[in-house]
C-alpha cells in the first residue's frame, strides 16, 4: 500500500467520524482490522491490501490528529473559503482539506506541495472540477496566508510545535 492510499483511507475515516459520533480510537479499532479490510476490499480496491504497521500508524496519526485539531482546521477552512459558509461546504472536500491542513501544520516530513497535490488528486477522484479548483485555492491561500514554510525546504517549523509562522509584519 502506498502513502497515497493510506492517506485516502484516512480521509474516508475522517469523513466517517463526522457522521458516526464515534471517537477516533473506536472507529480505528473497528475499521483497522484484516477482517474489515477483506470485507470492504471485495468491492473497494483501495481496501484490498491491509496496511502494514507503519501505514496503520500513519492512518491513525492522521485520523486522531484531524479529530483533535478539528475546530482549528475548520477555522482555517472558513477563513480561506471566501464567500462560502462552512456548513454549506461539501463534506468530502472538507475531510480532504482537513487532512491536508493537518499534514501541513503538524507532519514535518511531508512537503507542503505534496500535501496540497495529494488533496487535489483526491478531490479529482471524488468531486466535480469546480470543487478541485476550490480545494486547491483554499489550500494554496492557507499556506501563503499563514506563512507556513515548507519544512523540507526550510528545515524548520515555528517553535517546533507545529504552529504557523507569523507573517513578517506581525512579528514584533
Amino acid at each position: 500500500m502506498t502513502r497515497t492510499a493510506a492517506r485516502e483511507i484516512a480521509v474516508h475515516f475522517c469523513f466517517e467520524l463526522g457522521f458516526t459520533g464515534q471517537e477516533p480510537g473506536e472507529l480505528l479499532d473497528r475499521a483497522m482490522t484484516r477482517q474489515t479490510f477483506a470485507s470492504i476490499g471485495e468491492e473497494e480496491p483501495l481496501y484490498a491490501e491491509f496496511p502494514n504497521e507503519a501505514q496503520r500508524a500513519y492512518i491513525s496519526s492522521l485520523v486522531k490528529g484531524v479529530y483533535a485539531h478539528g475546530p482549528e482546521l475548520d477555522e482555517y477552512i472558513s477563513k480561506y473559503a471566501i464567500g462560502w459558509r462552512f456548513e454549506r461546504m461539501n463534506r468530502v472536500a472538507v475531510a480532504i482539506m482537513r487532512v491536508a491542513m493537518y499534514e501541513i501544520l503538524y507532519m514535518q516530513d511531508i512537503p507542503n506541495a505534496a500535501a496540497i497535490n495529494e488533496a487535489v488528486e483526491l478531490t479529482k477522484h471524488y468531486e466535480e472540477p469546480e470543487m478541485v479548483s476550490f480545494v486547491n485555492g483554499i489550500l494554496g491561500s492557507f499556506v501563503r496566508g499563514e506563512y507556513i514554510p515548507d519544512p523540507v525546504v526550510s528545515g524548520e517549523r515555528a517553535g517546533g510545535d507545529g504552529k504557523a509562522v507569523p507573517r513578517p509584519e506581525e512579528q514584533g
